[in-house]
């Protein structure tokens, strides 16, 4: 496995990660490539998206780290980080959350980000577990979600 910036070129792919999810848990979410192509590949408070995949390119994952603005839907604070982990079904269990977090906190790191918000579902447990493994701590949790805070320095 292997992790690189996303490109247009796989905004095919991280639609069909997307359908996966929904298929396996349920809740429905955008997953068309337009979609997906305006706000993770080319959405401009990006810091960075990143996907994973496997040896033979296939697309496992993949992980958007942007930054807040003033009056964001998620309430964080200005100028932290806001997270979002999208993995397939398929490819749970094999590292791909810690790859593309390592990818994340470094692209943190290099423009000097402080602070990153997950902003969970409280009926999502896997993501719940996914980014306290990572060191997120939860910080405050409106009704039905987790909002959870990783310190990166």
């Amino acid at each position: 496995m292997d992790t690189r910036t996303a490109s247009l070129d796989d905004a095919a792919a991280m639609s069909q990660v997307l359908r996966e999810i929904i298929a396996h848990t349920g809740r429905e979410r955008p997953n068309d490539e337009a979609f997906v192509t305006q706000q993770y590949i080319a959405n401009p408070a990006s810091i960075r998206c990143t996907v994973a995949i496997d040896n033979e390119g296939v697309v496992l994952g993949f992980q958007l780290l942007i930054r807040a603005e003033v009056g964001n839907r998620y309430d964080v604070p200005a100028g932290w980080g806001i997270i979002g982990t999208h993995i397939s079904p398929r490819a749970h269990r094999q590292g791909v959350g810690s790859a593309l977090f390592r990818s994340s906190r470094d692209a943190a790191e290099q423009v000097g980000m402080e602070k990153i918000d997950a902003y969970i579902g409280a009926d999502n447990p896997s993501g719940l577990r996914y980014y306290e493994a990572m060191g997120f701590q939860t910080y405050r949790s409106p009704e039905g979600i987790v909002q959870k805070v990783y310190t990166v320095q």
